[in-house]
């Protein structure tokens, strides 16, 4: 559900170095009929082709809404869906911007992905700074606020989202739960839906 890497960019001769463990594993899943499905984080936005390409993942860059087994979900990272984010918003539109992204391919990879490196860091230290891995309460998490928001128009059974990088499942309504899915570094979290349920899962071992 998004930020699987802490930065990514693809040149047109150059990736990222590292995660060829990972990379190798997608390729082993996909290879093996088993379909994995990809969605760009904040950490992650500049995929393109080759990652999809190389190891068969299909990459959603936009939240998807599909019904499974009867049930209605809303899945997205869940980045710039509020508009609290302004400033993230702003910061959004000029990273998805293509003369944006062809300047930025300009810079030597050497250079480019040290530069976006700190970037990344220094994003992750504010925001942990500003309110860490901590829920805030209903009143101040602004993906549950704008959830409310949602389902007053159209009903959804779960709401699914990475981003925020809890792990914690919350009710909405009787019929809507919000899951964080939280991470792979400090939780060891994962969702799991079992055909009648989802459940938010931890590596114990």
């Amino acid at each position: 559900m998004g930020d699987i890497f802490d930065f990514w960019f693809e040149y047109k001769k150059a990736v990222p170095k590292g995660f060829t463990r990972l990379l190798g594993k997608l390729a082993e899943l996909t290879d093996a009929g088993i379909p994995v499905h990809f969605f760009t984080g904040n950490h992650d936005i500049w995929i393109f082709d080759y990652l999809p390409a190389e190891t068969g993942v299909i990459v959603y860059r936009e939240p998807v809404i599909r019904e499974i087994d009867g049930k209605r979900f809303f899945l997205a990272h869940g980045d710039g869906l509020s508009p609290e984010e302004k400033s993230y918003n702003r910061l959004k539109s000029i990273f998805t911007n293509k003369f944006a992204q062809k300047l930025f391919r300009i810079i030597h990879p050497d250079l480019g992905i040290s530069m976006a490196g700190f970037w990344s860091r220094k994003s992750r230290e504010k925001n942990m700074a500003a309110d860490g891995s901590v829920f805030q309460g209903e009143e101040y998490e602004w993906l549950i606020s704008w959830a409310n928001e949602r389902i007053k128009k159209e009903h959804f059974d779960y709401f699914i989202f990475g981003h925020r990088h809890l792990a914690k499942t919350f009710h909405l309504s009787k019929q809507t739960k919000l899951i964080y899915l939280g991470d792979w570094i400090t939780n060891f979290s994962y969702g799991e839906w079992d055909g009648s349920e989802f459940h938010l899962k931890f590596f114990t071992d």
